[in-house]
């Protein structure tokens, strides 16, 4: 990742939270620690961030966000070429005129740029990606009603009479904190709430994570595996993940990270 690049993605953090440590930003940015420490010292010369003990910390504390959710911005570049892969397999999923529930999320958002010339039903509750559709897809967009979160781009309501109970799909295409024997995992009960909404539209579930995402954990349970109907993923998952997934009798695509290109084939395993 170039310099440019991890410096956005370090001020960006900071507005998560007061204070950032050098193991997150690394953990981010796939970068060294030593390299993210540079990063940290050279931006507090430049005084846009306060180098501290061990991190950094924003020159103007952020404002608490009402999410716990990763900020999109932030998100947006870790793993990249992983979720574009990872997209293009969903999209592959997809038919002329299906209608599609797309959950808001960074690996969900690049399915946009596989949609250009698809003619579907979409629902989300993404303001990123309706944005994107809306400007760019011959798609059909249909967003529920509630607030706008803008840090995570998400478009969340707590009343039962939105437009979601109106929409079916054929699928529904969500991302993930994390996935464990437990289940597929969420950082906020918001978030769940809304998910959870979404896939009584939907006959099937299309879980998107890159393989980070098995090593992750969170306290909060979306479902159960077994409600999963399929898993997308990169080719670095590893065997013990790969065969939990394909034991809880769910379906495993695993998508090269070349898979941007046309010319390169995907390997797709099923249970």
């Amino acid at each position: 990742m170039h310099e440019r690049e991890r410096h956005r993605i370090i001020l960006s953090a900071i507005q998560e939270k007061p204070v950032i440590t050098v193991q997150d930003v690394a953990e981010l940015t796939e970068a060294s620690e030593a390299t993210i420490r540079r990063d940290i010292a050279a931006l507090h010369v430049q005084g846009k961030l306060r180098r501290v003990r061990g991190g950094a910390e924003a020159v103007h504390p952020p404002q608490i966000g009402q999410l716990a959710a990763r900020s999109f911005r932030v998100s947006e570049s870790v793993n990249i070429d992983k979720k574009r892969a990872i997209a293009r397999r969903a999209v592959e999923l997809c038919e002329e005129g299906d209608s599609v529930i797309i959950n808001g999320g960074t690996t969900t958002f690049q399915m946009v740029h596989f949609m250009s010339a698809r003619r579907l039903q979409v629902m989300t509750n993404s303001f990123a990606i309706a944005e994107h559709l809306v400007k760019h897809s011959k798609s059909t967009v249909t967003v529920p009603g509630g607030a706008i979160y803008r840090e995570q781009s998400l478009i969340l309501s707590p009343f039962e009479n939105d437009a979601i109970r109106n929409f079916y799909a054929r699928r529904i295409f969500i991302g993930a904190q994390g996935v464990g024997p437990l289940g597929v995992m969420e950082a906020d009960a918001l978030v769940i709430q809304s998910e959870q909404k979404l896939m009584q539209q939907a006959e099937e579930l299309i879980v998107m994570v890159d393989s980070s995402k098995f090593q992750r954990r969170s306290s909060l349970i979306l479902c159960p595996l077994e409600r999963v109907t399929t898993v997308i993923t990169d080719d670095d998952i590893s065997e013990d993940a790969a065969r939990m997934i394909e034991g809880a009798g769910v379906k495993l695509i695993i998508a090269g990270t070349a898979a941007a290109a046309p010319a390169e084939e995907d390997s797709t395993s099923a249970a």
